[in-house]
């Protein structure tokens, strides 16, 4: 600034020559003043300068040649290395050594003058801090908050578990399971995540999806068949109705494992004893559950060397139905209890002195019912008669053996029954060890006449 004023350049740089003809400035009083005090300014900072040239080794303005008078001369550019550069930082004043004067300066007891045993006893317990901290943060981790973190993430995944146990097949990715996921990862402490409900949700989701499946998968007939697992595979062919109320009724352990679809059935015929038949009083249109009873199977082998080996298979069977619901479609009795050789013989004599009275009745019937069943089938006899004598004989002929207590033990039935189409090769490789029985739950009016007589109606 004080150059400025002065009309001088940098000192790095040439004066530029009074090109005025007298030599002479014309100075006013103003100008004087600021020219004197712009001389004892320059004077201390050429003092300055002379100053540090000398410690830097450099010759002072009043040591070097004088300078011839420089032409003037057009400016040229200044180059990359004329710019002004930046100072480089000042050194910093190296650390009193010592042998615990970093620390104690690092410390703010450098300049206190702490003697070194205090300062050992500093550091000492400062050490012995940082220890004492680093084992109690250790022992804390593996004592409490590691078993802690186990603790809890055992717990989550016992209820992620059970969420993948019950949300599974069509219900994999279903609105409720995110959100128990969600509601279990975010859950902070074992209580928390065991304590969310999977099953309440899950039920819910799996009777709506059950439902909708029991509307879009009934037959013609209005039946659906519900498959399941229970020993083995299960079909049970029943009314939308009733399947509806299972549904209701169940929860999701057992729907996340029933399967509702549209019965694909046929119609298979088995010869059974009268035994296996449930007892002879099953009926057209009657519900029944298939078993397999245990049989043991001889099987013989040959060795190597020859001989003959035997060999027992027992085959166990399940305590649950193969087959349930199945629908009694027909049932034949054997034509052997269809002759019929009646003779019923009544008499009566009263003698009272010389007056006698004699009272003779007989009735004989000698019937076939299958040549009167050819005969109305030919239309030698009149079929409606026929028809309204022998209908449902067989199942008459039953009944009243039921009744009375006394029957045909040793007759054969040939029954057709409607059964999933997957298991009608079962029905047929096993008829000899299969057996008929009736549910109570699905009983027909004989049988539940029977039980209200011997039970009450409750």
């Amino acid at each position: 600034m004080l150059d400025k004023i002065l009309g001088k350049k940098d000192k790095d740089k040439k004066d530029v020559p009074d090109l005025r003809k007298d030599g002479k400035q014309a100075d006013s009083d103003i100008g004087g003043r600021l020219k004197g005090m712009v001389s004892k300014a320059t004077e201390k900072s050429k003092e300055k300068i002379a100053s540090n040239d000398k410690e830097n080794g450099k010759l002072s303005a009043g040591d070097k040649k004088p300078r011839p008078m420089p032409k003037p001369r057009p400016k040229s550019r200044p180059a990359a290395q004329d710019k002004p550069t930046l100072k480089p930082p000042l050194k910093k004043q190296p650390p009193k050594k010592g042998r615990f004067g970093g620390i104690g300066s690092a410390a703010g007891f450098g300049k206190g003058g702490i003697p070194d045993d205090d300062q050992r006893t500093l550091l000492g317990a400062a050490v012995f801090g940082i220890i004492l901290i680093v084992l109690v943060g250790a022992g804390y981790y593996f004592m409490v908050y590691a078993p802690y973190q186990e603790t809890l993430t055992t717990a989550k995944q016992t209820k992620i578990t059970e969420v993948n146990t019950y949300f599974k097949g069509a219900l994999a990715t279903d609105y409720n399971r995110t959100l128990l996921l969600a509601q279990i990862d975010g859950a902070t402490t074992p209580e928390a995540a065991l304590a969310v409900d999977v099953l309440g949700p899950a039920t819910s989701s799996w009777r709506e999806y059950q439902n909708q499946q029991i509307e879009s998968q009934k037959d013609p007939y209005g039946r659906v068949m519900i498959s399941y697992q229970a020993g083995g595979q299960k079909n049970l062919i029943m009314k939308t109705a009733e399947a509806q109320t299972i549904v209701n009724e169940a929860d999701a352990k057992a729907l996340s494992n029933m399967l509702v679809e549209t019965p694909d059935t046929v119609a298979v015929p088995i010869i059974i004893s009268r035994l296996q038949a449930a007892g002879g009083l099953v009926n057209v249109g009657d519900s029944v559950d298939v078993y397999l009873t245990t049989t043991n199977a001889s099987a013989t082998t040959a060795s190597s060397n020859n001989t003959t080996v035997n060999q027992t298979v027992n085959q166990s069977k399940s305590t649950s139905p193969t087959i349930s619901g199945a629908t009694v479609l027909a049932i034949l009795r054997a034509k052997d209890s269809g002759a019929v050789d009646a003779n019923l013989e009544q008499s009566q004599e009263i003698a009272i002195n010389t007056l006698t009275m004699t009272n003779s009745r007989t009735q004989t019937a000698n019937t076939d019912v299958e040549e009167l069943l050819k005969a109305a089938a030919s239309n030698t006899w009149d079929s409606t008669q026929v028809n309204s004598l022998l209908n449902a004989y067989g199942w008459k002929l039953s009944d009243f053996e039921r009744a009375s207590n006394l029957g045909e033990l040793d007759v054969q039935y040939m029954v057709v029954l409607e059964v999933p189409r997957e298991n009608a090769l079962f029905l047929m490789q096993n008829s000899q060890s299969l057996q008929l029985t009736v549910p109570t739950q699905d009983a027909p009016e004989w049988m539940i006449t029977e039980l209200k007589q011997i039970y009450g109606t409750g």
